[in-house]
């Protein structure tokens, strides 16, 4: 055989070789990424709220847009989690909720923490049976992962109610258990965290001081409320936010390459349940790459200003107008410092003419209670995100407890129906609709309004759908954001690269 025979056939079996071993590496991806997708639970989106807030508008056709993603921990003890976070068997509680804000330049991100306790309106939420339950007031937030009682919780719920809260429309719901936090924290070799003091307490032993955890001790360290520091649930939350940024930190050590990801999206899908357009691990891993190029010192956490109720003893409520300019300055896509990433058009450039549905400005200012009062928003047309629209109206003259109801269809004219006791509510409302025919209802604890065809939204635009504050309309939601960012935000504020051992209650 001549020596160019033997190279042709060296060159043939080399590249053969190159060929078994790249569609061998091929099929193994292939498989792998099956493996994850099997693993995965979403959860249905026919739970999520027709009536939504509108999503961002970008400056240009295929800008990017800010990405929110809502992150709950579900504390149920089902399906293998007894063993690790205790307790009894049954249905889970939300006990851990974060709604993350990715900035649209991908190069800042918010985490803000909703107390478990505090005091929402958990809007219209569909239950098993697939009716849809009426808004409820002054109820734990974490009491709407609870709605119908499914074992699997209702992510739909939260999100409905989270939405309702923020006027932040939420792209992606993700849920852990306490099976995915011990797997992830396994999958990255640990997370280095702070032990604000020795914790000796319902079977839960630690050191003070710095140390490394991962699995059931890392479970441990993020439920456990009592032997830390003040027992409070506020505590809790502060070591969650730093051992999130730990977490984070570990990550984007070890890059965000497919081997580093895999792994640890094999260990999360495991035990996540998430929206559907997070249901196949690709989908995942991108959502991931997309934030590689945040800086952990451009990643703040804040737990939404806070304080306890006056209301409910043991119980939280949100401190306004501090918590309203949260929500905007987030709507609005600024930094908390109130800076525009410049992706977004920016509200303040828009017209302040006033429409003909605004009230007079001589009109008699309603009290905080009257402010409070709850109020139903109900899409008596079909037409898409028309209750959002009604209701952005509403709130945006002061009003606080404004939840959707379920749409009808078939409403010629709007209707606002009212308990007597708040008549002046409803005339109140009734000048922001123009035409509407009020109706009393005896019995029903607050105003509903049903749009019916006759209503004409103002033309959407970059400050559409956003909520108001309460008393009248303030810089929270009109005009120009306060100078200085509010002490109800600095005061629960930390940035990702903080020393882990740093603002921990202990």
């Amino acid at each position: 055989m001549s020596s160019s025979s033997r190279r042709r056939r060296v060159i043939r079996t080399v590249i053969g070789l190159a060929a078994v071993l790249v569609l061998s590496v091929a099929g193994a991806g292939a498989w792998f990424y099956h493996r994850l997708d099997t693993n995965i639970t979403t959860f249905d989106a026919g739970g999520v709220a027709t009536e939504r807030p509108p999503a961002p508008v970008p400056t240009a056709p295929g800008a990017s847009v800010p990405v929110n993603v809502l992150l709950l921990g579900s504390d149920t003890r089902n399906d293998g989690n007894a063993d690790l976070g205790g307790g009894d068997e049954g249905v889970g509680h939300s006990d851990t909720a974060i709604l993350l804000h990715v900035y649209a330049d991908r190069k800042h991100a918010v985490g803000v923490s909703i107390p478990r306790d505090t005091l929402v309106t958990i809007p219209s939420c569909r239950l098993p049976s697939g009716d849809w339950t009426k808004p409820r007031t002054n109820q734990m937030f974490n009491e709407a992962f609870t709605i119908g009682e499914s074992e699997q919780g209702n992510p739909a719920c939260t999100q409905n109610t989270v939405e309702a809260l923020t006027g932040l429309r939420m792209d992606h719901t993700i849920v852990v258990d306490f099976k995915g936090v011990a797997a992830m924290t396994e999958a990255i070799n640990g997370v280095d965290v702070c032990v604000p003091n020795d914790v000796n307490s319902h079977n839960i032993k630690l050191k003070k001081g710095p140390q490394k955890i991962s699995g059931p001790p890392a479970v441990d360290y993020l439920r456990a409320r009592y032997g830390f520091g003040d027992n409070s649930d506020i505590g809790r939350m502060k070591r969650q936010q730093a051992f999130l940024s730990s977490m984070i930190r570990k990550i984007q050590s070890q890059g965000f390459s497919l081997p580093t990801l895999l792994p640890l999206a094999d260990a999360a899908t495991r035990s996540l349940t998430v929206d559907e357009g997070l249901g196949t691990a690709m989908k995942l891993v991108d959502f991931a790459q997309s934030l590689q190029q945040i800086k952990l010192s451009d990643i703040t956490f804040v737990t939404a200003p806070w304080r306890f109720s006056t209301v409910q003893s043991g119980r939280i409520d949100l401190v306004h107008p501090d918590v309203d300019t949260l929500w905007r300055l987030l709507r609005e896509d600024r930094t908390l410092d109130g800076q525009a990433t410049g992706e977004l058009p920016d509200p303040a450039s828009a017209s302040a003419t006033p429409t003909a549905s605004e009230p007079s400005p001589t009109a008699t200012p309603l009290s905080a209670e009257q402010l409070a009062t709850p109020v139903t928003v109900v899409n008596g047309v079909g037409t898409d995100g028309l209750a959002g629209r009604g209701s952005a109206a509403i709130r945006a003259q002061g009003f606080q407890n404004v939840a959707l109801g379920q749409t009808t269809g078939g409403r010629l004219s709007t209707e606002i129906a009212y308990d007597p006791p708040f008549k002046a509510v409803a005339e109140r409302i009734a000048t922001l609709f123009p035409g509407a025919r009020l109706t009393e209802e005896p019995g029903s604890e607050g105003v509903t309004v049903t749009l019916g065809r006759d209503y004409r939204p103002a033309p959407a635009g970059p400050a559409a759908g956003t909520p108001g504050t309460p008393g009248a309309p303030s810089a929270a939601t009109t005009g120009p954001l306060p100078t200085g960012i509010p002490s109800g935000i600095t005061e629960n504020a930390r940035s990702a690269d903080t020393d882990p051992c740093s603002d921990l209650i202990g």
